[in-house]
């Protein structure tokens, strides 16, 4: 694992290093699968977190070389303790395949994860790269010095493993933990305005949609109408999403949030409120969303996103230097 950055712009540098030593590796037809123009903002927008075909170079079409240097960068572009979760996540893949058997059109498969640059790394010119397959999505856009990190999404199926040498594993065990901790610790008065729904939705309401417009709204219980207590505990459930990212730019990010967007937080729950039953939340609040759901599979299937509701894919940091640059 890389060392911590100390700052953003030492994140930045990294990245870049670490994206041009993998594409340095790669023949010129690997490369061609993995370059992607910037400006293809249909393909740079195209996330998702099923099996399916995607752009890029998958793990699976690498030497060992290649695979290691594409695991550093995806350590560049998270947390050590998001770089942990991102390994269980993938490593879930074959207990999925043993569990679900042959037959289906994308078999599981811990190779299956695609690599794709966008644009050139560490020039003047944006660039990004994405680190994506099932249940696993990573999203950086480089402008003029400046980091946008999401979407950032991580998965997880099974939730826990309940079977064989690995029982007991729980890839996100927090994100399921304190979202229940905080619901446990409403009255009965806080929980009727918290509990939205008594049936949750099948999946996280964003889906995968580039940019959160209007699918979802603030509603539930405010934090401003929390204990100090209670809001210790969402400011933890809130922290976990964010200390995903790399450790410079989580730092950053939560100075950003600050005690203003944090106070203006809303907690919303659906779903059985006790473990082992479909359940949903979401803690939305000014420029931020995190949507967490497990209902698929019996209440053993995770989905949870963090997203910056007004820099997803860079769209701020972009239409700053197009306003600038491009007049």
């Amino acid at each position: 694992m890389a060392a911590k950055s100390t700052n953003r712009t030492d994140t930045i540098q990294r990245m870049a290093e670490a994206a041009s030593n993998f594409l340095a590796s790669l023949d010129a037809a690997d490369r061609q699968k993995a370059v992607i123009d910037f400006a293809d903002s249909t393909e740079r927008e195209n996330w998702h977190y099923i099996p399916r075909e995607r752009a890029g170079l998958p793990l699976k079409e690498m030497d060992e070389r290649q695979r290691e240097l594409a695991h550093a960068l995806v350590a560049t572009g998270v947390s050590a303790s998001g770089y942990e979760k991102v390994s269980t996540i993938i490593s879930l893949e074959p207990i999925l395949a043993e569990l679900e058997g042959a037959g289906r059109r994308f078999q599981r498969d811990p190779e299956l994860y695609h690599v794709s640059i966008f644009g050139e790394p560490g020039g003047d010119a944006p660039w990004g790269w994405r680190f994506e397959g099932h249940h696993v999505s990573l999203n950086h856009t480089v402008v003029e010095g400046q980091l946008g990190s999401t979407p950032l999404f991580f998965g997880s199926n099974p939730a826990e493993v309940r079977h064989g040498a690995q029982t007991g594993l729980r890839a996100l065990r927090e994100e399921e933990d304190l979202g229940r901790q905080l619901l446990h610790e409403l009255d009965g008065e806080q929980k009727a305005v918290a509990i939205v729904s008594a049936e949750a939705p099948r999946d996280i309401l964003t889906t995968n949609v580039p940019h959160v417009r209007g699918e979802v709204a603030p509603e539930g219980l405010g934090s401003a109408e929390m204990s100090a207590a209670q809001r210790q505990v969402l400011d933890a459930l809130i922290e976990v999403y964010v200390r995903r990212l790399p450790e410079a730019v989580a730092e950053a990010e939560w100075a950003r949030l600050g005690a203003a967007y944090l106070r203006a937080a809303h907690f919303a729950w659906a779903g059985a409120e006790e473990r082992g039953g479909p359940h949903y939340y979401r803690v939305q609040g000014p420029g931020f969303l995190a949507e967490y759901d497990n209902t698929q599979n019996d209440a053993n299937h995770i989905h949870a996103v963090w997203r910056d509701l007004h820099n997803d894919f860079g769209e701020d940091l972009l239409k700053r230097h197009y306003r600038q640059n491009h007049r």
